[in-house]
């Protein structure tokens, strides 16, 4: 049978005054709302059941699979990673070095620009939380410091990928390197939902940005920021770690 046969079927089903056609309808919505009774003595041990053997499959297969596949690409990786539902897509040329203590979610994306000059690098400080559908995409380096969390679905846009002029781009050429640019998170930011980092940005120590907020300049430390493009909101009430901050060369100079 055609899905054009199927398809008219259906509408006869739905739509005809026809009394068979009635009663299969009748008969289709009784079967689609058919359910068996659920006893909660019965059906919450099998939940629990269900749970217990779903939560060891994934713990094992976590263990004995996802995390050495993931350690066997990184460049070096502390201990204490939680890489969680998954592997993530890495591709380009890519230099990646993981702290210690690291919750990285399996749905992610790291890249690397593969035109330029240099291999780009991914550098993850310690007690780092990647979330759920986040991409990073590395065009010259990417430095995360210590305890910065992103939230699901972030952007940190290190290069573009295609060049600004329609010819070159349609001629498949790649993107400059005035396109490109680091990007920096010092320690203890936070990246809420949804957030876009552009090249050449630095986020500073403490910093939180709003959920949907695009960051196409610098921020300072310990500030909330939001918009499009992000601006600064108000000062943050809150304690820095008096720790040293991370320079775009990847040094470091003791905070003021």
């Amino acid at each position: 049978m055609s899905v054009v046969s199927v398809y008219r079927v259906k509408q006869w089903l739905k739509y005809s005054q026809h009394p068979l056609a009635k009663r299969l309808l009748q008969l289709c919505l009784w079967l689609r709302r058919l359910e068996i009774p659920a006893p909660r003595l019965l059906c919450l041990p099998l939940y629990h059941g269900w749970k217990v053997v779903l939560t060891s499959v994934q713990t094992l297969t976590r263990v004995f699979w996802w995390t050495p596949l993931f350690k066997g690409r990184l460049t070096e990786c502390g201990p204490g990673l939680n890489l969680y539902g998954g592997l993530p897509f890495i591709s380009g040329p890519l230099k990646i070095t993981v702290g210690h203590r690291c919750r990285i979610s399996g749905h992610t994306t790291f890249s690397g620009r593969a035109h330029g000059s240099r291999v780009p690098e991914l550098r993850v400080g310690d007690n780092v939380g990647i979330g759920w559908q986040t991409t990073i995409a590395v065009g010259t380096q990417v430095i995360l410091g210590n305890n910065v969390r992103i939230a699901g679905r972030s952007f940190l846009c290190g290069y573009p990928g295609h060049p600004l002029d329609p010819v070159a781009r349609a001629a498949g050429q790649p993107d400059t390197d005035s396109q490109t640019g680091d990007i920096i998170l010092e320690d203890d930011v936070w990246l809420g939902t949804g957030v876009s980092i552009m090249p050449g940005v630095c986020i500073g120590q403490g910093t939180i940005v709003a959920a949907g907020s695009i960051v196409t300049k610098s921020l300072p430390p310990g500030v909330l920021a939001a918009g499009n493009p992000a601006r600064v909101i108000r000062p943050l009430a809150a304690r820095l770690h008096p720790q040293s901050q991370i320079q775009p060369d990847g040094e470091k100079t003791d905070a003021a």
